[in-house]
């Protein structure tokens, strides 16, 4: 049973739900390559970052100039134009990227923008999938799976934004929940120290859709500088400390559809952890 608040969460299939994760990963590239492109550079690369959209149903870039904005829906893939005339859209199923291309480039010319821009090579790499090397969209037979994939989203905007604001009724410095296209995770990032401190101590809450490690989606709370193992605490039951290549608490899906209530298990999982975390870098 899925609390109030959250989509209904179905459990399905690890290895379809993976294949959705991995095409949306690549189609959310596009949304990158624009926010690269078109919206002025920041140290930190947070003007690649996405919000999630409810009524999207999917991510949005930052106004790339004038209220224009790029946006991916998730839970029937398609590439979407938000230019406040009007919502030009692609849908992915049965495209390639070799036909997103100019189909993007067209509208984004349209609105003034240079479209060569769009072609400038990233600078990190993300899972391979066939779609990078002119496969085509499959989401025939994958439908459930992308829209599974969207109520993990959606839940965990919706949950870790409540870890957020109580990071801020702390005084700590809490970034708005936002989507990062290199790793498809979203998150906030707490810092728990005035500019100037170095190391800057911090706590980084997210939701992962699945990855090298896990399978599978799951929330994740980070401390950071690393604290030493003996000093992590218990977790609820729901979760468990990873300490191999980093250092976080993980609640993975498996374990959250187990629950009666997802929902009230992952914010209590999320508290904990967080409570946990900050405890572990004093």
């Amino acid at each position: 049973m899925d609390g109030t608040g959250w989509r209904p969460l179905r459990g399905i299939d690890r290895s379809q739900l993976r294949e959705a994760r991995l095409q949306a990963h690549h189609a959310m590239q596009w949304l990158a390559r624009a926010a690269r492109a078109y919206i002025p550079a920041r140290p930190d690369d947070a003007h690649t970052n996405l919000g999630w959209d409810d009524r999207l149903d999917g991510f949005t870039t930052h106004a790339l100039r004038d209220g224009v904005r790029l946006g991916l829906k998730i839970a029937d893939p398609a590439l979407i134009v938000l230019d406040n005339g009007g919502t030009p859209t692609l849908r992915l199923d049965g495209q390639r990227d070799a036909a997103a291309r100019p189909w993007l480039g067209a509208r984004i010319a349209a609105l003034g923008f240079d479209p060569a821009s769009l072609d400038a090579p990233a600078p990190y790499t993300i899972p391979a999938h066939a779609v990078a090397n002119g496969g085509t969209y499959a989401v025939g037979g994958l439908a459930e799976a992308f829209v599974e994939l969207a109520a993990w989203f959606a839940n965990a905007g919706r949950a870790l934004d409540g870890v957020r604001a109580a990071m801020a009724g702390r005084r700590f410095a809490a970034s708005a929940v936002r989507c990062w296209p290199h790793h498809f995770d979203v998150a906030t990032l707490a810092l728990l120290d005035a500019s100037g401190v170095d190391p800057v101590r911090s706590v980084n809450a997210g939701l992962s859709p699945g990855d090298d490690w896990y399978d599978e989606p799951y929330f994740y709370v980070s401390p950071y500088p690393y604290p030493d193992a003996p000093r992590l605490p218990a977790l609820p039951p729901l979760g468990h400390w990873h300490i191999r290549g980093f250092t976080a608490a993980i609640a993975p899906a498996t374990r959250i559809l187990a629950t009666r209530d997802r929902e009230a298990e992952s914010i209590a999982f999320l508290r904990a952890a967080t409570d946990g975390a900050i405890a572990a870098l004093n």
